[in-house]
């Protein structure tokens, strides 16, 4: 996962060794721009409902304890990874044995106090979810209040499949590793990707150690000859079409390679089981 096979669970490396297992051994990217990998700087004022997950009693105050991704889609919901709430990723057995778990919206610099802290209320992680292929690697969190008004995105539904056609141009956002090597700046990035056939996403990861790509509830996006892509602790971050979150950044070998793109969960798969927890 992108905490797991490029695994970009999420944090910063160094802190959770552990955690980054990935499937296939990580390796250097293509090429790196400085931010996410092959992307540019961004703001939450342009991308509001980009928020990051935080506990620093887990991961310090470094990056206001940033550990994954997640998007706003409704006013007091967001969704994110499963795999973000693992008790390998927690380092306890239950999302409400870290009393200081936030979601943190508004915060471009994660070095800043900028934007607002919210305490969760609730978490559902989709019982479908398994560890061992990351299928459905999806999870809703109920904020204790409203986000602030215009913060939400529209989710991609199962209607919406002229945004998963291979060659269509997405976005993905993150504050995770810029290089694959383990640098983490703390300002919000984004690069360009581009949707994959899912018969090249079945191609990339026929199984084995480099993971299996199910496309009944996957998606996979990248550049062709590497380059552009998410990395670790973008995990659970929004990939979006048309102003639709189409993608939450899951799991992949390495950062940024040459034949193998990011796998991003299907949002399209799980609209429907996420809209009967909002």
């Amino acid at each position: 996962m992108r905490f797991t096979a490029r695994t970009v669970i999420a944090s910063i490396t160094t802190l959770l060794p552990a955690l980054v297992v990935p499937l296939a051994l990580p390796a250097t990217p293509a090429s790196a721009n400085g931010v996410v990998i092959g992307g540019s700087p961004t703001t939450t004022d342009q991308e509001p409902w980009v928020v990051a997950l935080s506990s620093r009693s887990r991961f310090g105050d470094a990056r206001s304890g940033q550990f994954c991704g997640g998007v706003a889609v409704g006013p007091r919901t967001v969704i994110s990874a499963a795999h973000c709430f693992s008790s390998e990723a927690l380092g306890v057995g239950d999302w409400r044995q870290l009393p200081d778990l936030r979601v943190i919206e508004g915060r471009t610099d994660l070095g800043t106090d900028s934007g607002e802290e919210l305490s969760l209320s609730d978490v559902w992680v989709d019982p479908d979810f398994d560890e061992n292929t990351n299928a459905n690697d999806v999870a809703v969190i109920t904020l204790d209040r409203d986000l602030p008004s215009g913060t939400t995105i529209q989710m991609a539904q199962p209607s919406d499949t002229a945004d998963y056609q291979a060659g269509t141009q997405a976005q993905v956002y993150g504050w995770g590793d810029t290089t694959g090597d383990g640098d983490y700046p703390t300002v919000l990035r984004t690069a360009p990707v581009t949707i994959f056939a899912d018969s090249e996403c079945q191609k990339a990861y026929p199984g084995g150690d480099a993971g299996s790509y199910l496309a009944s509830s996957m998606t996979c996006a990248g550049a062709e000859g590497g380059g552009r892509d998410a990395c670790q602790g973008d995990s659970g971050g929004p990939l979006v079409v048309a102003d639709r979150v189409v993608g939450l950044v899951s799991w992949g070998n390495g950062c940024a390679l040459a034949n193998y793109p990011g796998v991003y969960t299907r949002v399209s798969a799980v609209a429907t089981q996420v809209a009967q927890h909002m």
